[in-house]
């Protein structure tokens, strides 16, 4: 019998179906089980053929002790080669539809999660960015009311927080140009660890009889410019992780579904990542490397993402330790670069 030189349509879609079965079950994979996968309409006798072709191309082979096939490596990497072809336009179009659509961050990132889950099969992340460097960039007050004034607060990455302050009178317009000067000449650019009690006090005195006002807007600052403890975390495919048998006992599920609910471990996770000295790479933790020790059954694969000035997020993708690592880390960073030339800019403003 002439050997088998060529891959068909019918045994990639048969190829696809034993990795898949595989990677949910662990289990190796046979025939029958294939026969009942309503999309192939094959029966157990053709796929039992089509296996054995499979099987002396090198695509997968079998375990000593079991009559099922699983995938070699050569098989892994054609499934994550056609795998990445078939959702490189899904992700091109994803990216149009979403610069189309919006321009906001949140809505990206959530959707960013989304699609991790759906192209890994994995409990997926992504937090929104934080600047890293916490700077002054700009601030102007304005009055709201005879009683009120309102500072808009711009730190580097152009975030803005804005923050309504009591000053119990109202503010001439040349009292607030004045204390608007004041402010943005002497902390443009500083972080809050420069802006120091000798340095308050030089503003207050200047300031005169406004210092109240100085003092009010600096303690604002001082609120807004830390890493903001509610971190928004985005998340998708949780309940992905009752696929794999290892990790779908009950407690080990409840720890996990947890920490995507209340998402402060989360958020260490990502305090975690950003303060790697290399935090602009993939990051793997296997088991107990986890930072979130709820997650010690599983693998936990990071990457950060930047959108300049210091503005830094994290990507994670959580799943078995048996996880298929090339896929997720290829997976990962595609999308790590697409955040990276999507909203890498220099603002004009």
């Amino acid at each position: 019998m002439a050997a088998v030189t060529e891959m068909t349509d019918r045994k990639l879609v048969i190829l696809k179906a034993i990795i898949r079965n595989y990677l949910e079950t662990g289990e190796p994979v046979g025939s029958r089980t294939l026969s009942k996968y309503t999309e192939l309409n094959l029966s157990s006798a053709t796929i039992r053929n089509e296996m054995a072709d499979l099987e002396d191309l090198g695509y997968i082979f079998q375990p000593h002790t079991s009559a099922g096939r699983i995938p070699s490596d050569k098989g892994y990497r054609l499934y994550v080669d056609m795998l990445m072809e078939e959702k490189e336009q899904e992700i091109t179009e994803l990216r149009n539809t979403m610069l189309e659509k919006t321009d906001k961050v949140d809505k990206i990132l959530q959707q960013a999660a989304k699609v991790l889950a759906a192209n890994t099969n994995y409990a997926t992340m992504v937090s929104a960015p934080v600047n890293s460097r916490n700077t002054l960039k700009f601030i102007q007050l304005s009055q709201v009311d005879e009683e009120q004034i309102v500072a808009v607060i711009v730190m580097g990455g152009n975030v803005i927080k804005n923050k309504i302050i009591d000053v119990g009178e109202t503010l001439s317009s040349e009292t607030l140009l004045k204390l608007n000067m004041l402010l943005n000449t002497t902390l443009n650019g500083m972080s809050i660890e420069e802006i120091n009690l000798g340095l308050i006090a030089r503003l207050k005195e200047q300031a005169g009889i406004h210092s109240q006002v100085i003092s009010d807007v600096l303690d604002a600052v001082a609120e807004i410019i830390h890493v903001d403890e509610d971190m928004e975390i985005y998340t998708s495919g949780a309940t992905n992780i009752f696929k794999y048998p290892e990790l779908s006992d009950k407690q080990s599920a409840q720890e996990i579904i947890s920490a995507f609910e209340e998402k402060q471990q989360l958020a260490d996770l990502v305090t975690e990542t950003l303060a790697s000295e290399d935090n602009h790479g993939i990051q793997v933790y296997i088991g107990d490397e986890a930072p979130v020790k709820t997650m010690k059954d599983c693998s936990v694969v990071t990457a950060t993402y930047e959108l300049g000035e210091g503005m830094k997020g994290t990507i994670g993708i959580i799943g078995p330790k048996r996880m298929d690592y090339e896929h997720v880390m290829k997976t990962l960073k595609t999308l790590q670069n697409e955040l990276d030339a999507i909203y890498y800019k220099d603002p004009k403003e």
